[in-house]
């Protein structure tokens, strides 16, 4: 006995061939099971079409390795750095916004991604009051920022006959001197860590970018930063403490920058399928055979990166493992690409103006986020740790 299936709108049509035979039917399915998500493409709102045209017009030549000034301000035009305050009904579009901008521009990813960070952090702990000064500012085209990388002693809050100040500064803080709002950590009289919004607009002269000499990611000018002094008030006191590190918000936000590292490896394969049309190297099967394999480790990378988007906007069990094993699944096809697009193109893709050469720059130092190796053992160890396979609770 054979059986053809075909499957459309919750309905399963089919053939059973039997003896010569053949009887058609449809059978109604059940609704799926709720803790189920299928990975569906995000609608083309009108935010997601306008930053997708942006990114296609910037992919098309490299841009300068300065702070992307004006291309944070197209992306407000756009009306990308207000859409994601609130996520009801946003995930998809937001992952496919992280994709176009790094894909585009991995500075200005890493710029974008943080700032929606930021603001999703003030949306979730702040006060109304502060949530209503945040709708303010994205509206007006405030761009925020959080850092939480800081040299020894750390940034602390001070008292002094009753007023708070800080003491201390950040380092690998992206934009330093070009940002608007700061999220930052800063230890109170207990030691645990407060989360402070600061107005850091206009004090470029706080900011030391000149130790950033780095091969890719220039663009970010992630530089330190020095607090010392600046008054803090209740107003700037962005929840209780030990709120930013709360879980699973904190290891599961993770996937937003897996998506920008996402939209890059893409580019590399747009690009080197370019390359290899345009010459005629896709005539040979060890070139074809090579472009399939990036092909296939991109696309699986995609469907890691939303799975994990949504478990960690749902808070899902299993959340933050998934996410962290996300990164070595975006890492390792992010690798593969690379020496892919190195091997297939050779001394070409290493010249300054190629897009190959720029990305492959930004993205080396971009997969290098905090102890990847750790994230890796981390999921794995949950994975060991809980029989989960029977249950498909993470799938």
């Amino acid at each position: 006995m054979v059986v053809a299936l075909t499957r459309s709108n919750g309905l399963i049509s089919g053939a059973t061939l039997r003896s010569g035979a053949a009887f058609y039917g449809t059978v109604r399915l059940k609704p799926p099971l709720r803790r189920y998500r299928p990975l569906t493409l995000s609608p083309c709102d009108p935010v997601l079409a306008a930053v997708r045209s942006l990114a296609a017009d910037w992919d098309r030549a490299n841009g300068p390795e300065t702070f992307p000034k004006d291309r944070v301000a197209a992306l407000h035009a756009a009306g990308a750095t207000a859409a994601f305050v609130e996520m009801e009904g946003r995930v998809d579009a937001l992952v496919d916004v992280l994709r176009a901008v790094g894909g585009a521009d991995l500075s200005l990813g890493r710029v974008y991604e943080g700032h929606v960070n930021a603001v999703q952090l003030v949306a979730a702990y702040g006060a109304a009051s502060q949530r209503a000064t945040l709708d303010v500012d994205v509206a007006a085209g405030c761009v925020y920022g959080v850092w939480n990388t800081e040299p020894m002693p750390g940034l602390a809050l001070k008292d002094e006959g009753g007023q708070q100040f800080l003491q201390g500064g950040k380092s690998f803080a992206t934009g330093a001197g070009y940002l608007d709002r700061i999220l930052v950590t800063a230890r109170n009289a207990d030691g645990a860590k407060q989360l402070v919004l600061v107005d850091i607009a206009g004090l470029g002269e706080r900011a030391d970018n000149r130790a950033w000499q780095v091969r890719g990611m220039r663009g970010t000018q992630s530089g330190t930063f020095d607090f010392s002094g600046m008054p803090i008030g209740a107003a700037e006191m962005i929840g209780a403490p030990g709120d930013y590190e709360r879980e699973p918000r904190f290891s599961a936000g993770a996937w937003r920058f897996t998506a920008v590292q996402l939209g890059a490896v893409e580019a590399l394969v747009r690009h080197l399928r370019d390359h290899l049309v345009q010459t005629g190297k896709g005539a040979d099967p060890i070139q074809r055979a090579r472009f399939g394999a990036c092909v296939a480790a991109t696309r699986s990378a995609g469907l890691w990166v939303r799975q994990a988007a949504h478990r960690a906007q749902d808070q899902a069990e299993g959340a933050i493992p998934l996410v962290l094993m996300t990164r070595g699944v975006v890492e390792e096809a992010g690798l593969a690409v690379m020496e892919a697009a190195a091997r297939s193109i050779g001394t070409a893709s290493f010249f300054a103006g190629s897009r190959i050469d720029r990305i492959t720059r930004d993205l080396g130092l971009y997969l290098r986020q905090p102890v990847p190796d750790q994230a890796r053992d981390r999921a794995a160890g949950a994975w060991l740790d809980a029989d989960c396979w029977g249950e498909d609770r993470w799938w």
